[in-house]
């Protein structure tokens, strides 16, 4: 039976209880132990395998885990330990492209992570991952193509800034994140795909434009960002993602 582990965050809590809502899939839940702690998560059983859930700011309490807090090895673990045929990161993100509005949903392909803090699984003995192409190509056209049914043109070579958080950028960083080749800024991706390089498992991650970044509102430069809205919006974009990993299921079938 094929499987694929989501790590989900901003706007996408909901993701599994609304996949179940809507289309009658059974839904466990389950906690997945680590090394790191116990991580809550969510297998949803679909007629073409099964999907496993895990919400990235996930606490024993009702806090969220704000991202610079957020312990990756325990997610990512998790995800290992669930055995599946393919990881997906869905990630919000703020655009700095014009063809990259707040709503679309693009494919990442590459992360410019320059964040202070290594993330790995091999503290105390080297071990060099290589990370040339992080995201799997095939997995990422079959997710672009089921977008292009619901939005149309798709973003698909999308380099994604990975700054640490929890405030959002200033103009100047985005500026400088630009110059160096970045199309959008997150928070989440980079220590993800770092820690899933060293896995083995393949990787696809979809990029859910939220928010323009700073200074990049058409018209307005100076718009503020606000993080209830980010989050409404990237919670209307879930029925697109539901459909990549149902795309990508039948794929492994």
């Amino acid at each position: 039976m094929a499987r694929i582990a989501v790590l989900c965050g901003t706007g996408m809590s909901s993701l599994a209880s609304e996949m179940s809502d809507s289309t009658d899939i059974g839904i466990s839940r389950v906690r997945i132990d680590t090394d790191w702690g116990s991580v809550p998560s969510s297998i949803l059983s679909t007629e073409f395998g099964d999907i496993v859930v895990i919400d990235r700011h996930h606490s024993d309490e009702t806090l969220r885990t704000p991202p610079h807090k957020i312990e990756h090895r325990a997610n990512v673990q998790a995800i290992v330990n669930s055995n599946p045929d393919i990881a997906m990161s869905i990630n919000s993100v703020g655009s700095m492209q014009e063809n990259f509005p707040p709503g679309t949903i693009g494919i990442s392909s590459d992360v410019l992570d320059l964040a202070v803090r290594p993330w790995t699984f091999h503290d105390d003995d080297a071990k060099h991952a290589d990370r040339t192409s992080p995201f799997d190509s095939t997995a990422s056209e079959i997710c672009r193509r089921s977008l292009e049914l619901t939005q149309g043109p798709t973003p698909s070579d999308l380099i994604i800034a990975q700054c640490v958080g929890p405030q959002f950028e200033s103009p100047a960083e985005i500026d400088a994140l630009e110059k160096l080749g970045a199309h959008a800024v997150g928070m989440t991706l980079g220590p993800e795909s770092r820690l899933m390089s060293e896995t083995g498992i393949r990787h696809v991650a979809l990029a859910c434009s939220s928010n323009w970044a700073a200074g990049r509102e058409p018209g307005d430069p100076s718009a503020m960002i606000d993080h209830h809205a980010v989050d409404s919006m990237a919670s209307s974009m879930r029925g697109s993602v539901t459909n990549c990993l149902l795309a990508i299921l039948k794929s492994i079938n």
